[in-house]
């Protein structure tokens, strides 16, 4: 009969699959300001490690006295001072400051970008990655990612100026199997992760053979099975793009 495949013991919910919770520190997310404020400055408290993501973590102190974590950039300090601000009038465009998108001179290096206005940040997030304001037209900014892809974004989306501290991270190699190991398991990610064509066939559906090939479309349904749910699910499209 076979065993189950990796997506249907993950679906089961065994620790090694869940999120370890205890490893993040909590949410990072740009502050909602009131309705009136316009900018708020606040002051890195402590610089702190969380487990669960390459990049450090700082904790903040807003000016009101709230408390919060943010995701800093590189070359900053205990104590030093930030400014957060809705529209980024009076602003200077300095590392670590968060501004929309459209005070961003050209050629600015900045990160945790929103993806839609007030979501609190969603792109360019890891340690060391950055992403370069390239063009500007109407109320969009085209933002250039590491990946070489370009996408546009709403003027009001807010950033942070600099890079994500933490970079270097990948540069050294890992050496060893084990090290590899417990630095997957700490993020509770299944590694090795084997090829579905090297498997038996009553391994996976693209297992056996004679060839390691998948002897089947990979364009799967979306409402296929947990055992049949693997490949390129409901993909509108597949092969190369130009």
């Amino acid at each position: 009969m076979g065993k189950r495949i990796l997506v249907q013991r993950k679906g089961y919910g065994h620790l090694w699959a869940r999120s370890p919770s205890h490893r993040h520190a909590g949410e990072v997310k740009y502050r909602s300001l009131e309705k009136g404020v316009n900018k708020i400055s606040f002051m890195v408290t402590e610089l702190i490690h969380s487990p669960g993501r390459g990049a450090p973590l700082a904790r903040i102190k807003y000016e009101d006295g709230v408390k919060g974590l943010w995701l800093p950039p590189e070359g900053i300090y205990e104590g030093q001072e930030f400014i957060r601000s809705k529209t980024g009038y009076g602003v200077p465009v300095e590392v670590g400051n968060i501004i929309p998108l459209k005070k961003a001179p050209l050629g600015t290096l900045v990160f945790n970008i929103e993806s839609t206005p007030q979501d609190g940040g969603k792109m360019a997030r890891a340690s060391g990655v950055s992403a370069l304001v390239r063009n500007k037209l109407d109320n969009k900014i085209q933002l250039l990612f590491r990946s070489k892809k370009m996408r546009w974004f709403h003027e009001s989306c807010l950033c942070t100026i600099g890079v994500v501290a933490g970079g270097g991270r990948t540069d050294k190699p890992f050496l060893k199997a084990g090290n590899k190991h417990f630095a997957y398991r700490s993020k509770a990610k299944k590694w090795p992760v084997v090829r579905g064509v090297t498997m038996n066939a009553a391994s996976h559906p693209y297992g056996g053979g004679a060839k390691q090939s998948p002897h089947k479309p990979t364009t799967t349904s979306r409402n296929a099975p947990p055992g049949r749910k693997i490949g390129q699910i409901a993909a509108r499209r597949t092969g190369h793009q130009n």
